[in-house]
């Protein structure tokens, strides 16, 4: 497997179309949830990405928060296996990428609530209350810029 973090302008054809293919099978496919995963937000996105007999098995992007400057929104974090690992190194180097490439203050996601503990392991800790995204229960979870090891 062959991590790769590019911008998305600096993204193959051939890997464009394998994250978006991963995000369409986890979001939309797996969690029967049609909504508009092409938002124009990847645009102006780092894409962090594993990849394995040419296709992608773990994606995920990050970008700087457009109404908070120093803070960095990750998100579209999706695996095609689970149980192995896969997700808590995803994340993890997610973070480091992060800290690495724009030294933010600190790091936002949304997530879905059913995955609050995944991302509290990381050193993410829950905002606010619980709020309805595409019919999902989402929680808005923060990551200040030390806060977890980068490991």
């Amino acid at each position: 497997m062959e991590w790769r973090l590019k911008s998305f302008y600096a993204l193959s054809v051939g890997e464009l179309y394998a994250i978006l293919r991963l995000r369409q099978d986890v979001f939309v496919v797996e969690q029967r949830c049609p909504y508009p995963d092409i938002d124009g937000v990847d645009g102006e996105s780092f894409h962090l990405f594993a990849w394995e007999d040419g296709r992608a098995v773990a994606c995920l992007r990050f970008f700087p928060k457009p109404d908070e400057p120093g803070v960095v929104q990750l998100g579209r974090v999706a695996t095609a296996v689970r149980g192995v690992g896969l997700g808590g190194e995803l994340l993890r180097r997610g973070v480091r990428s992060v800290r690495e490439t724009l030294a933010p203050r600190e790091i936002y996601l949304e997530a879905q609530c059913y995955a609050q503990g995944f991302y509290a392991r990381e050193g993410f800790i829950s905002v606010g209350e619980p709020f309805d995204e595409d019919g999902i229960p989402h929680i808005a979870m923060r990551l200040g810029a030390k806060d977890a090891p980068t490991a």
